[in-house]
């Protein structure tokens, strides 16, 4: 789960929101002549939105989050998303991805004994949980959960046919019974899961185990929901 939400499109739909119904009186001393001395008008909708996220009060940034530190701490850039964020969506170049999967290679941890699968019914429940890591009125609380937070990973990927995913990353549907059990495939498919970047500079695929939100463990019985034969995966 990547956490980086100032993407264009929620930047500028906020922006756009913003300027068609005006910016909120100031409720904080010093935040009026703050907010006077800005040029809201001459701003792209992507700096508007910064501006306002950053540098008022109308989020709440120093909300507590529950791997630590606060929900500001979420908004600075690691190494590999300053590589990746002035490409703008353009395609990556050579060099870029070059550094992108040496970071990313760098990160990567492996278990104790070797890549195994795990079991693949509490992976298609990991699979198919999007809990954990929000913020709000009501922050997650991953000690309530029997195995954690999930990894949304049906929110971009058809998975099996006994239920419905998305459609932003490729379909997942047989993925064992097409490529078998190989040990190279194993750890392709770890590594993939852990960080993609280390094949695809630059993805949108969230780093599921670099950022920690996904245990090696986890790992493991997400990958045997892919792999097991017995998987409504493969079937």
């Amino acid at each position: 789960m990547s956490t980086n939400i100032t993407t264009r499109v929620i930047l500028t739909a906020l922006a756009t929101t913003v300027l068609a119904i005006g910016i909120p009186a100031a409720t904080h001393a010093g935040e009026s002549d703050k907010a006077a001395a800005v040029d809201y008008t001459g701003m792209s909708p992507e700096a508007l939105a910064e501006h306002l996220m950053l540098n008022t009060s109308s989020f709440k940034l120093d909300q507590r989050v529950q791997e630590g530190g606060t929900a500001g701490k979420r908004l600075e850039q690691d190494e590999i998303q300053k590589l990746c964020t002035p490409l703008r969506g353009n395609p990556v170049d050579s060099a870029t991805a070059e550094k992108v999967v040496a970071l990313a290679r760098d990160s990567i941890s492996y278990p104790e004994g070797g890549i195994q699968l795990g079991d693949w019914k509490l992976g298609r429940e990991l699979a198919w949980s999007g809990f954990g890591f929000r913020v709000g009125h009501k922050t997650d609380d991953h000690s309530l959960a029997e195995n954690g937070p999930g990894g949304n990973c049906y929110n971009c990927h058809q998975l099996a046919t006994d239920r419905t995913g998305g459609n932003i990353g490729p379909p997942l549907t047989g993925y064992g019974k097409l490529r078998g059990t190989s040990e190279p495939i194993l750890k392709y498919t770890y590594e993939v899961i852990y960080n993609p970047h280390a094949y695809f500079a630059c993805t949108h695929m969230p780093r599921l185990g670099a950022n920690g939100i996904l245990t090696s463990e986890q790992i493991s019985h997400i990958m045997a929901y892919l792999f097991d034969p017995e998987s409504p995966v493969n079937k």
